[in-house]
C-alpha cells in the first residue's frame, strides 16, 4: 500500500502544479485526510481510497474556462448562424455578405445567464463577452426580456426585433434549472412571439440532464461543449475511473466509504446531487454533483474540511 500511495501522492502533486492552479498544497491534503476518522489499518485503506479519488479530479481552471466559453460561442452559435445565412443563399462563399448578415443576427440575439445574477452561469457572462469581443448591449438579465404596461398589466415582450435568446450556463447536472427557466421564462417568451428562437447553450453537461433538457422543454436548441456519459459516474458498472485501479484499490470499497460519510454530510444525496456521483471542479465553483465528500462545507453542518470547496447558494440567516 505504501507504494501506491507514494505514487498517488506523487501524481496528486503534479496535478496540483500543472493543472489544478496550486489550490491544493499538501498541508490542505493533510487536513483533508483527516476527515477519515477511522482507527488503524481500516483509516489507511480510507485515505488510499480517498487519495485515489482525489487523484481522478477533473479540475477545469480559469484558462481553461475561457477556452471553452470561446468554444461556446463559435461551435454552438456562430458556425450554425453562418451555416444557415450559406444555406439562405445558394451555398455563397461571399465573406463580405456572409459578415454582414451574421452581423445583422446578432444584433438580434441576446445572451443571457442562468440563474441568479450572483450565480456561475451569469458570472461567466463577464468572461463570455471579453474572449468574444462582444458588445455588452447583447446582453441581458432575464427580466428585461418582458415589458409590462403599468396601467393594463399587458406584458409584452420588450424588444420584439430580437429573433434569438441564448442561454448560457456552466453545469447541467440533472436539468432541473433549465427545467424551471423553460416553464418560467421559456414558454412565455414562445407565447408571446412563437417564431423567436430560444437557445440553451451549456459547458458541461451528463447525458441524462441534457437528454432531459431536450425532451422536456420549449427550447428550440440544446447543446453542450462536454458531454459526460455513465462512464463519468464514479461507481457506475462502466465507470472510468475503476477500469484498471492500482493494487489495493476496490470500487465497492470506495463506494461505501464515500456512501457512508456522504450520508452524514448530505443524507438526501450522499454521492453528489441527484446520485451523479461526479469528480468535477471549476475554477470558480465545485457542483454539488460532486461527491461531497470532495466539496462539502456547509455553514451550520457537519464539520468537514473540503479539498475542492464549493460555495453554497444559500446561508443559514438567509434561507429561500
Amino acid at each position: 500500500m505504501d507504494d501506491v500511495r507514494d505514487a498517488l501522492t506523487r501524481k496528486i502533486k503534479v496535478l496540483n502544479e500543472a493543472i489544478w492552479e496550486h489550490r491544493i498544497p499538501e498541508p490542505l491534503i493533510q487536513a483533508w485526510l483527516d476527515n477519515f476518522r477511522r482507527q488503524g489499518d481500516e483509516s489507511v485503506k480510507e485515505r488510499l481510497h480517498a487519495l485515489f479519488l482525489l487523484s481522478n479530479i477533473m479540475y477545469f481552471g480559469s484558462r481553461q474556462m475561457r477556452e471553452l466559453l470561446k468554444a461556446l460561442y463559435r461551435d454552438l452559435y456562430r458556425y450554425p448562424v453562418v451555416q444557415s445565412i450559406r444555406k439562405e443563399h445558394d451555398d455563397t462563399l461571399d465573406q463580405t455578405l456572409i459578415g454582414n448578415f451574421f452581423h445583422d443576427e446578432l444584433l438580434k440575439t441576446r445572451f443571457l445567464g442562468v440563474g441568479n445574477p450572483s450565480e456561475s452561469g451569469c458570472h461567466l457572462l463577464y468572461y463570455f463577452r471579453q474572449e468574444n469581443s462582444l458588445p455588452k448591449t447583447q446582453f441581458i438579465h432575464t427580466h428585461e426580456i418582458f415589458h409590462r404596461d403599468t396601467e393594463t398589466g399587458l406584458v409584452t415582450l420588450r424588444s420584439p426585433d430580437v429573433k434569438r435568446y441564448v442561454f448560457i450556463d456552466d453545469f447541467c447536472g440533472s436539468g432541473n434549472q433549465a427545467t424551471k427557466y423553460s416553464r418560467d421564462i421559456v414558454l412565455e417568451v414562445k407565447r408571446l412571439h412563437a417564431n423567436v428562437v430560444l437557445a440553451y447553450y451549456v459547458l458541461f453537461a451528463t447525458s441524462d440532464g441534457i437528454q432531459r433538457v431536450r425532451s422536456e422543454t420549449a427550447f428550440d436548441e440544446v447543446a453542450c461543449i462536454y458531454e459526460l456519459d455513465s462512464s463519468f459516474r464514479c461507481f457506475h458498472r462502466e465507470a472510468r475511473y475503476f477500469a484498471s485501479p492500482p493494487i489495493g484499490i476496490d470500487k465497492s470499497y470506495a463506494e461505501a466509504m464515500s456512501r457512508c460519510y456522504g450520508l452524514t454530510l448530505v443524507p438526501t444525496d450522499p454521492l453528489g446531487y441527484d446520485d451523479c456521483q461526479l469528480l468535477i471542479a471549476f475554477h470558480h465553483n465545485t457542483p454539488d454533483n460532486t461527491l461531497p465528500i470532495i466539496w462539502y462545507d456547509e455553514p451550520d453542518g457537519e464539520p468537514w474540511t473540503p479539498v475542492f470547496r464549493r460555495y453554497p447558494k444559500y446561508y443559514g440567516w438567509a434561507q429561500p
